[in-house]
């Protein structure tokens, strides 16, 4: 790892050939040829300002939770560090909640908690940084980012322009928004705003949350109470990236039409599936999974999770190439046993 000389004495250092090992939760040692660190959006204008940079590769880094690197990254790797929590405005019902996008998501969802903040709860200990959020559309136990979403601030790498964008303009999906799509690496998101309730919706349909307010006699459960829970539901059923590196969940629930649906359910009538309000049907993607045989399997240095098939874990040593060939194994077994494709959640670099 070097430091790099410019002409132009930047706020930040650039490193070169710089260890991405710290800085993704599956602890695959990649490298950057480029890496630079910013807290202020001062300093990323000042980098992004000098032609140099005009025709180098990008990659903008959060808190690395959902990124598989199968190789070093050959151009410059932006690390968001942009810091802070500010209440915007209140109504009667709602307060409007900006956190820049560097900041911890989990972080972000306590200090919502502690303030009497409702609509996050759910959606705790999900790893990863307030700027990945709206790229992904989050979602845990019931909720969607898109639920309490009301705008974000980004910064258009080409024309150095800030834009606001709605929820609208966003596009959101099933773990998927524009910023995947169509103005995939366009955007540095900066900041989003939120819209929390005062009145809290306590949101414990999923099923697992009410089995375990209903062991502990929680008859009218806070929005402290639904956090703890599913911190405690999340701990037990998948793995701590800081022990075993991981990503969380590696791919996305398949959504399948009805007659895709009924020549499945026909052959597999014990499957699980969830009826979507568009009309179509949700399988998840772990009971695939498990069924082709991949749930606790290892090989080499890696395999699926022993307790969640749909986490992919790297045991030590695992490099991304090798993560990615079982990924792809994966996909082709569910594909010929069930006729179902199943798509990465992950990004993969």
């Amino acid at each position: 790892m070097n430091n790099f000389t410019f002409q132009i004495q930047y706020m930040s250092t650039v490193f070169t050939e710089f260890s991405l090992h710290p800085y993704n939760t599956f602890s695959v040692a990649a490298k950057a040829k480029y890496f630079i660190e910013f807290s202020t959006q001062d300093e990323l204008m000042d980098l992004l300002q000098d032609a140099y940079w005009n025709d180098t590769k990008k990659m903008i880094l959060g808190g690395g939770s959902n990124i598989l690197l199968t190789k070093d990254f050959d151009g410059l790797v932006l690390k968001n560090s942009l810091l802070g929590i500010e209440v915007l405005s209140e109504t009667s019902n709602y307060y409007y909640v900006k956190a820049n996008a560097g900041e911890s998501w989990h972080d972000f969802v306590c200090y919502c908690i502690e303030q009497n903040m409702g609509g996050v709860e759910n959606l705790s200990l999900i790893p990863g940084s307030v700027g990945a959020s709206p790229m992904q559309n989050i979602g845990a136990y019931g909720v969607e980012l898109c639920d309490v979403f009301h705008s974000l601030e980004a910064l258009e790498i080409n024309t150095l322009k800030k834009r606001e964008f709605s929820a609208e303009e966003c596009y959101f999906g099933y773990r998927e928004s524009i910023f995947k799509k169509a103005l995939k690496d366009q955007y540095i998101i900066l900041s989003v705003t939120y819209r929390l309730t005062k009145n809290h919706l306590i949101n414990a349909s999923y099923g697992a949350l009410s089995e375990i307010l209903k062991q502990k006699n929680i008859e009218h459960p806070s929005i402290k109470d639904i956090s703890d829970i599913v911190i405690e539901i999340r701990q037990s059923k998948l793995p701590d990236p800081k022990q075993l590196g991981n990503a969380g969940s590696f791919f996305k629930n398949p959504e399948i039409n009805k007659s895709e649906f009924d020549s499945f359910h026909r052959e597999h009538g014990n499957a699980p599936f969830y009826n979507l309000e568009n009309g179509k049907y949700k399988i998840p993607a772990g009971w695939l999974i498990e069924q082709c045989g991949w749930k606790g399997k290892v090989i080499g240095n890696t395999g699926a999770h022993k307790d969640q098939a749909l986490v992919l874990v790297n045991y030590g040593g695992a490099q991304g190439e090798e993560i990615w060939k079982l990924a792809l194994n994966i996909q082709t077994s569910v594909k010929e046993k069930f006729k179902i494709e199943i798509q990465t959640e992950v990004n993969i670099y």
